[in-house]
């Protein structure tokens, strides 16, 4: 059976792993819904922006995407860092899904990187 090719990246696969853990956050929280909405609408951003960019057929309108998924990357973490200070997370899981951000952050800066080359 054919798959998508962005499937196999392992960027998109990290961000649908961050994702994933963020929606596990959100619905073991009780309250807060527009924050958890946030942070639910912003994690899954990162790997939809990543698809939907190999999805364009310019080089420019892929490196947008990639800028936006970045940005709700960073959009997310300031959401659970909030989450954090508000002690609804602990330090532990906070620090896990920085750690994995971190890792996807470098991912999608060498993507924009390799593929600004060939413009």
């Amino acid at each position: 059976m054919e798959n998508f090719s962005f499937k196999k990246l392992l960027v998109w696969q990290k961000g649908m792993t961050f994702a994933e853990r963020c929606l596990d956050i959100t619905e073991s929280i009780k309250g807060h819904y527009r924050l958890m909405e946030q942070l639910e609408a912003a994690a899954a951003s990162v790997p939809q922006n990543i698809s939907e960019g190999e999805g364009r057929f310019s080089i420019k309108d892929n490196l947008n995407y990639l800028f936006f998924s970045r940005g709700s990357l960073y959009e997310s973490i300031t959401l659970l860092n909030l989450l954090f200070y508000k002690k609804l997370i602990s330090q532990d899981k906070l620090e896990e899904q920085e750690g994995l951000a971190l890792e996807i952050t470098k991912m999608i800066s060498a993507l924009i990187t390799q593929k600004r080359k060939k413009l």
